[in-house]
């Protein structure tokens, strides 16, 4: 099986079945392959966890970047709705993981950073878009990233959809208030 496809699959099987204490050797099995293959590929179960994140991130990012092109507020609007759309799915592995980080845990050392400044670059560009000054830009990028991971941990707890969706509305005219 090739790094790609194990990769594919771990995403799919964290997203259904969460983290917890599997082991490398039980992550194997449900994957149809062996420990000593994701060794060679992942380095590690920590290695493979990292790895499920960055992609889960990256695809996110991407999505953010496909959406470029749109006027700002189709860009959010579409933008959140994808978004929420997979944090049903994989919501529930990105706060794990990000507990993880958050206890210091070894596997999410090379995560901490890029849960944050990654992500900070693109917003802080859809922030200037969107005409906020490029001196407060960075700022508002990290308030809707902080904001919008708060309404999303608020969707996975409640189910509430209706609401997150209308408090997601009001964090977006903050965003067209001037500076």
């Amino acid at each position: 099986m090739s790094k790609e496809t194990l990769l594919t699959d771990a995403v799919e099987y964290f997203a259904k079945n969460g983290i917890g204490e599997t082991s490398l050797r039980g992550i194997a099995t449900e994957l149809g392959t062996s420990h000593r293959m994701l060794i060679y590929h992942f380095g590690s179960r920590e290695g493979l966890l990292a790895e499920v994140v960055r992609t889960v991130e990256q695809q996110q990012r991407d999505l953010l970047q496909e959406l470029t092109e749109l006027p700002v507020a189709e860009q959010a609007e579409q933008f959140w709705r994808k978004v929420t759309e997979a944090t049903m799915v994989y919501g529930p592995l990105f706060f794990e993981l990000s507990a993880h980080a958050m206890q210091n845990q070894p596997h999410t050392a090379a995560l901490k950073a890029d849960l944050i400044n990654v992500w900070l670059p693109p917003l802080t560009e859809l922030c200037i878009k969107a005409g906020i000054p490029a001196a407060e830009a960075p700022n508002y990028a990290r308030l809707g990233l902080a904001a919008s991971r708060g309404l999303l941990f608020d969707l996975l707890l409640t189910g509430d959809r209706k609401n997150v969706d209308e408090a997601t509305k009001l964090l977006n005219r903050l965003f067209s208030l001037p500076g």
